[in-house]
């Protein structure tokens, strides 16, 4: 695709995945815009019932590839081609693009938040803004004496992608910099990020707290903790280390995805997953094999310990792997692969 290379995973990538470096994009001889929506929803055809391919939170730098009237094709940084409509993105130039990148910035740590017209909860609403969403941070230094006051009354000044400037409760917002260079991914923080999802209803397409796919769900949690995944599950099923599945000893056959499989005679209890090979954090990728003896990946979810993770299906919820749990997953048969994303 254009314009784009695909994010790889590192410690504070975040950075790269929402708003990619210059060696990854050349506004030379492209179009660029930045998502002004809290969550902009890209379809896969200029049209509103066209299905929902991804979302694209606000502050994400996207490349237009074409147009169709109002609407916008455009690539985000994963890399995703899918269509937007036009009130959605703010097109910038090079230099502005060049300025926003460099302009110090917020990031939304709360769940969801608003931006106000005033730094008063009672002042008229902007728009909402949701976790891993990045405003400007208005008068960055902090001089005047109007940006003074409106912190000491709980508020933080933002300015939007458009221009228009507002305020957040500033507990629900960190410096961006700071944020990114904070992130320190671990099995824990990765779960806990995870459990906020709780309940959150299934929605294809979805990559936030507005709605997850089971890869959407697993990507918004990595990028929280500075590692940047692709979009999709079969994407997702590359990264990282492989990790046998069924028995302990040699590689499992479906480490790298490809491999042929064969039945392992599954056990009563685990359906002949070996559960003490996962770590928390883990993830796992459940599917079918093809006739060619390759792994089609389907689904995916987060190891969580005690042969439990936590996905997006319906909704997101905990399952187990463990026959013999009430939460058992009934798909468990169907887990192909392992992979291993934090490092030991």
């Amino acid at each position: 695709m254009p314009g784009w290379k695909a994010a790889a995973i590192s410690v504070a990538a975040a950075a790269a995945s929402i708003m990619p470096s210059t060696a990854q994009e050349s506004t030379d001889s492209g179009r660029f815009a930045v998502v002004s929506l809290s969550v902009n929803f890209l379809r896969e055809r200029p049209d509103y019932t066209a299905e929902l391919g991804t979302q694209a939170l606000m502050g994400t730098i996207v490349e237009i590839v074409g147009e169709d009237g109002y609407w916008r094709e455009v690539i985000t940084p994963e890399p995703y081609r899918a269509w937007c409509n036009e009130l959605g993105i703010v097109e910038m130039s090079g230099t502005q693009l060049a300025g926003y990148r460099c302009a110090p910035k917020y990031i939304c740590t709360a769940w969801h938040s608003t931006v106000y017209s005033g730094p008063s909860e009672a002042s008229g609403k902007i728009c909402d803004i949701v976790e891993g969403d990045i405003m400007r941070i208005a008068d960055a230094g902090g001089s005047t004496a109007r940006t003074k006051a409106a912190f000491a009354r709980g508020f933080a000044k933002v300015l939007l992608p458009d221009g228009t400037e507002g305020y957040v409760r500033k507990g629900d917002v960190q410096e961006y910099s700071s944020w990114a260079a904070s992130r320190r991914p671990s099995a824990d923080s990765i779960i806990d990020e995870a459990l906020k999802f709780k309940g959150v209803p299934y929605m294809w397409g979805g990559a936030s707290p507005n709605g997850v796919d089971c890869s959407g769900f697993v990507r918004h949690v990595f990028l929280m903790n500075g590692i940047a995944l692709p979009r999709n599950a079969s994407q997702q099923a590359k990264e990282g280390t492989g990790i046998p599945v069924r028995g302990t000893g040699g590689s499992d056959s479906h480490a790298d995805t490809q491999a042929s499989t064969t039945d392992m005679g599954y056990s009563q209890d685990t359906d002949g997953v070996d559960i003490g090979n996962f770590r928390k954090g883990d993830l796992l990728f459940f599917g079918r094999t093809r006739e060619d003896g390759s792994a089609a990946i389907t689904h995916v979810g987060i190891y969580i310990g005690d042969g439990r993770f936590i996905h997006s299906s319906q909704y997101v919820r905990i399952s187990s792997l463990l026959l013999s749990d009430e939460d058992y997953y009934e798909k468990t048969p169907a887990l192909l692969a392992c992979r291993r994303i934090l490092k030991p």
